[in-house]
């Protein structure tokens, strides 16, 4: 074993993980250790949720087992992690300390439904499979009445996906011809649908929801849910009733992230916004795990998979750098992109640059077939290409 060797711990098999994890293994000569520690037997392909809600999906179809990993040299560990020393650049796990020379922090974030009391019992959680499955089940019990998608709490991670969700179980209920006599309602703890995207695409996307029927009903934040009334309490006093619910749960940093002592004033892990480190030597956080902030707007970076991708490439690569001493450092632009599903076969495109300055720049294409089926092709890419 050369003395040179390197070992780099990967907190978190999601995106972020995932691709750092590859990327470094790939560039990194042999004699260096690439860990990922990762509690999941699986790796889901988040996005494909919405279509599992719906019946397009099957879960084995969008979920991959992280245990593939090994095949590409990646050493993984599974099990829960008890604690993290970032000082130390050490993490138990069930039991056992694993040291690295580097570690990437990549545990996203808690989805903490019991914050809102009622809300577990009371609707599907459509950002879990288990929750996306029993909603595809559950939307066959309504023939008539509300169904609403709530985003319970700010900050969320995937910031399309709720009015996706919307637009989809409404495109669902006209094709089982019930439309009529069921409505569709978004309350959001947003004052509009993806803000940080600016103005007018926060609009347009409105206007895309609202054209379909759909009632938008922004800065709604839920207090307390009635599973047995079937009633939402909203902070500005506001209630709603439901027939069916399909929620978003509030969102937090993981217990033991927070016990490292890793947290900011945001409530989230603070890093440099273009390399990713921490403020402990040789320790990096990406993806939702992290509180990035917009200072030329002074809202947040939003939490979705495409930036802990394109974060992953840069830590990675860098690290390759200090490891090898060759290449030149990398820095993340702050670019970023999703697909917007609508119904019908078809889906819209938003993307650009939200580090510019003097706000981010962002455009929406609207919804077409070939979206849709670029989306239908990036799930079939990831999944190939990483497993």
């Amino acid at each position: 074993m050369s003395s040179a060797q390197k070992t780099i711990l990967i907190l978190g098999g999601g995106f972020g993980g995932i691709v750092a994890a590859c990327r470094l293994h790939q560039a990194l000569p042999r004699e260096h250790r690439v860990i990922l520690v990762e509690r999941e037997t699986d790796h889901v392909f988040a996005p494909s949720l919405l279509w599992l809600m719906i019946g397009e999906r099957k879960q084995d179809a969008i979920s991959r087992p992280i245990a593939a990993l090994a095949k590409r040299g990646i050493e993984v560990v599974r099990g829960n992690i008890e604690k993290i020393d970032p000082a130390k650049r050490t993490v138990s796990v069930s039991g056992r300390e694993l040291a690295g020379d580097y570690m990437i922090v990549a545990l996203g974030a808690e989805l903490a439904p019991e914050l809102v009391p009622g809300l577990a019992a009371a609707g599907h959680n459509f950002y879990t499979p288990a929750g996306a499955e029993s909603l595809r089940e559950a939307r066959f019990k309504i023939n008539k009445g509300r169904i609403v998608v709530l985003v319970s709490a700010m900050p969320f991670k995937c910031p399309g996906a709720p009015n996706e969700a919307a637009m989809l179980l409404e495109y669902d209920c006209r094709r089982r011809g019930i439309r009529k006599e069921v409505s569709v309602d978004l309350y959001t703890a947003e004052p509009g649908p993806m803000p940080v995207a600016g103005q007018a695409v926060s609009a347009a996307l409105r206007q895309m929801i609202e054209s379909k029927g759909i009632g938008y009903h922004p800065n709604h934040t839920a207090t307390a849910v009635d599973a047995t009334a079937r009633r939402i309490t909203f902070a500005n006093g506001a209630n709603a009733e439901f027939d069916l619910l399909a929620y978003i749960p509030p969102h937090r940093v993981p217990q033991v992230v927070r016990d490292a002592g890793m947290c900011g004033e945001t409530g989230w892990v603070p890093v440099d916004r273009e390399t990713m480190a921490t403020k402990f030597p040789g320790v990096f956080a990406i993806g939702d795990v992290t509180g990035i902030m917009l200072t030329s707007i002074g809202k947040p970076l939003p939490k979705a998979g495409v930036f802990a991708h394109y974060e992953a490439e840069v830590v990675a690569h860098n690290i390759v750098c200090a490891i090898t001493g060759k290449g030149t450092q990398q820095r993340f632009s702050g670019d970023g992109e999703c697909f917007l599903e609508s119904g019908d076969g078809r889906a819209g495109f938003g993307g650009g640059n939200f580090y510019a300055n003097p706000a981010p720049q962002i455009t929406l294409k609207p919804p077409s077939i070939m979206m849709h089926l670029g989306k239908v092709l990036y799930e079939k890419y990831w999944l190939f290409r990483w497993f």
